[in-house]
Parts: structure tokens; sequence; C-alpha cells
């Protein structure tokens, strides 16, 4: 079983990724880890830590010769700005007179539930682990799922499709998702340059005002065959594992499949995938479907289309001009803390999606296919898309 997990704090000495369960003889590409953290610091709208961190991921164990070996894979990412935290979050007690206390909740962030829950006197430690910054390490385990992913033909991408009141008008073509993710340059991650450009607006707007802003991403999973997830069981539907993936990304607070949004005020019969035969020669199979309203999940199980799933991001919690709230000290009315902060990061969590989407698909598909072996599981692969090829 595929199973991942990350340690580390937004301003501790460094961030750990911990993958098991990958097959051996995998190929690691150290570049394209890299290319994929380098993705998730880029978009207009991000803040001054961008400009600090540099992120790549040192493999610790699991490769070796520039393949998996079966073992846990452990990569550490090294924060920069921790040569500036050393003595104010240092392992050992140090000097409290250094301690620099977040002293006021800020609103919409884990600042003061997280104060409560684990009975701190201030919301520092709750900021460290709850920061958006934790995704990094996410980014590096995505990396290499979608490496296995890669190796049986399913790529992942994403792109935005809203921020703010801009939305982009069209559906995207998955080619100019792809080609849009391998750009050596971002904005707004958008596929559409008219759309961007509206977009970038609505950044410029707030970001004069010292305000925040949202928006909608879109990830696409491509090349996946049907019959990956289940109906059987209520924890194992593919859509079910993709939106608590998806959820769990820091400001995240809505996830739709497909037309999940719209099809609620829309009649069946313009919802539903009409289904035909005697598909494209190179389709998984001969069945075909006009539309992908389902978004490629139906009833839990993957159906040969794209699957397509969007987050929806809250604005930053951290405002250049703060919210009113309460001293933790006083208890009196102060304004909420201000921590170094982005403006926009869509694009960003678009790419950090993309790793969570991909770390779900790729547990589902060891599952399914199997095989302690890259070999193994190309070969358990073939035969299943064989056997629905001849349905």
């Amino acid at each position: 079983m595929l199973r991942f997990s990350t340690a580390g704090e937004s301003h501790g000495e460094s961030l750990i990724a911990l993958v098991s369960g990958m097959p051996a003889g995998v190929p690691v590409e150290q570049e394209f880890i890299n290319h994929e953290l380098w993705r998730r610091q880029q978009g207009y709208g991000r803040g001054g830590r961008m400009r600090i961190e540099r992120d790549t991921a040192h493999i610790l164990s699991g490769v070796r010769h520039g393949k998996t070996i079966g073992s846990p894979i452990a990569m550490s990412l090294a924060n920069n700005d921790w040569k500036n935290w050393g003595e104010i979050l240092p392992v050992e007690t140090g000097d409290p007179e250094k301690h620099k206390a977040v002293a006021s909740p800020r609103p919409g962030h884990a600042d003061l539930a997280g104060s409560l829950k684990y009975d701190f006197p201030d919301a520092r430690y709750v900021l460290e682990r709850a920061s958006a910054r934790e995704s990094a390490a996410r980014v590096a385990a995505g990396a290499i799922a979608k490496l296995l992913l890669r190796s049986i033909g399913v790529e992942v991408g994403s792109h935005v499709i809203r921020v703010g009141k801009a939305e982009l008008q069209r559906p995207a073509e998955w080619a100019e998702i792809a080609a849009l993710n391998a750009k050596e340059s971002v904005l707004l991650n958008c596929v559409d340059a008219e759309s961007e450009a509206a977009m970038k607006a609505e950044v410029d707007a707030v970001l004069r005002t010292g305000d925040t802003i949202g928006g909608v991403f879109e990830v696409v999973v491509h090349g996946l065959p049907p019959g990956v997830g289940t109906h059987a069981n209520w924890d194992e539907r593919l859509d079910g594992l993709l939106a608590q993936a998806v959820m769990s990304l820091q400001a995240v607070k809505a996830v739709e499949i497909g037309r999940g949004v719209t099809a609620a005020e829309s009649l069946g019969s313009t919802v539903h995938d009409a289904i035909g035969y005697e598909g494209a020669e190179d389709a998984f199979t001969k069945f075909s479907r006009e539309k992908n309203n389902a978004g490629g999940i139906e009833g839990g199980i993957s159906n040969g289309e794209d699957v397509v799933v969007r987050g929806y991001l809250k604005p930053i919690s951290t405002l250049r001009r703060p919210l009113a709230s309460v001293s933790f000290t006083t208890r009196e009315p102060v304004k909420a803390a201000y921590e170094r902060s982005d403006v926009c990061v869509v694009p960003a969590a678009g790419v950090a999606a993309e790793a969570m989407v991909a770390l779900a698909v790729a547990k589902l598909a060891l599952e399914k296919f199997g095989g302690d072996s890259l070999r193994e599981l190309q070969r358990n692969f073939s035969g299943y898309c064989e056997q629905i090829k001849a349905y």
C-alpha cells in the first residue's frame, strides 16, 4: 500500500517527506522533483518567502542508481530561512526572551482553534505547522507518485480557472494544460492569455488595498483507464478519496468533481454523459461518451475519460491590513497578528493539489494492479488494458 507523511515547521530547519510502498525499479529524476517544487513557488501574488527559499529535495533513502528499490523513500527540503529562526525556535529550551509570539489570532487561520486545542499561550507553534509551507513536502512526495503513474502512461496536471471574479470561459484541452505546466515561466497558470490578464488585474486590485484573493484551480488526470476505484465500499471510492486529498490542502474550502456544482441545478438529461460505441482506436475501450460532465468518475470508479477535480481556495488569512482580533494575553480587542504572507496562491495550490491527486490515484492503481517491481506492475497493467479492450 502506498503511504506518505510529512514533518517539519514553516520556520524550522527543514521539511521531511516520507513515501513508502513504491515498487522497485521506478526511475526517479531529481530534476523532475525539483522542477515540481519550483512550480509550487511560482505565480503572480506570491510573497517575500518565495524570494528566500529555493526548494530542492535531498533524497536520503529508497532510491539508488536513479531507481526506487522498494524501501521507504525519505526526502528533506532545507528551509533557507532557518538561519534567521534558529535562536527563536530552538529544539532545546533556549532563551524565552527570543521567542517570537503570535500574540493575536488571525481570523480564518488555525491560530485560535489550534491554541485552544493544544493549550498554547500564543499561536506560534500552531502557525508553524498549519502553514502552507508544509505543502512543499507534499509536492516532493507527489512527484514520486507522478513518476510512478507516468510509467504506466498516466499524467497529472493543473491550471487556474478563476481568480476572484475573473474566470476562464471555456474548457481547457489536455494538450493545453500539459504545455502550460511545462513552461519555464508562470504568471497565473491559465491556458488563456486574455483570461489570465483579467486574473492579474484582480490580483493588482487587492495588492493596492492590502487584501488577499482566492480562486479556483482544476486538476486533470489524463490516461487513467476505467476501473480504478470502486463502488463497493464507501472509503474506497475514487471521488471520495480525491475529495479528501484536495480538501486536506491549506485554504481549500470546497472540492468539485466534473460538473458537480452546476449539475446540482440542472436536469438529468443535460448532465449525464450519453454512451456510444465504436470509439477511437487509441481509447481504452470502444465505449465512448459525448461529454465528460461526470469528470471521469461514475459510481466511485474511473470511466476512462479525463478525471477532473476542482479546488475552491479561500483568500489567504494573513492580511497586510489585519482584521479585528483579541489579544491572547489581555483578552482586549486588537488587530490580528501579521506574518509575512502571499496575496494570491491559486496557481501554487493547483500544483500542491496535483501532488495530492497523484498520490491518491497512485495508491489505488497499486492496489488494483499490484506488483513489487515496476516490471510486474506494467505487466499487470497491460494485461488489464487488453482485457477491457476486448470486452
